[in-house]
């Protein structure tokens, strides 16, 4: 079974959409992600915010089909 996900920014978002594009691509609930992320960025050595700025610039953002 093959399928055709692809790792980008949701327009889900609280700040860039990256949170919500990892949750979409695993299938997670975006709230749960965003909660995980900010407590491994504020409670270890988690560089949670140059990480979320790299992958804000690298991951492209989702595409819409506009045919009706």
């Amino acid at each position: 079974m093959a399928t055709n996900r692809r790792l980008c920014r949701t327009r889900d978002a609280w700040l860039g959409g990256v949170c919500g594009g990892l949750a979409k691509y695993f299938d997670w609930d975006p709230t749960i992600v965003r909660l995980l992320y900010l407590v491994l960025t504020f409670s270890s050595l988690f560089a949670g915010i140059p990480i979320y700025i790299v992958l804000w610039i690298l991951m492209p953002p989702e595409r819409y089909d506009r045919s009706y």
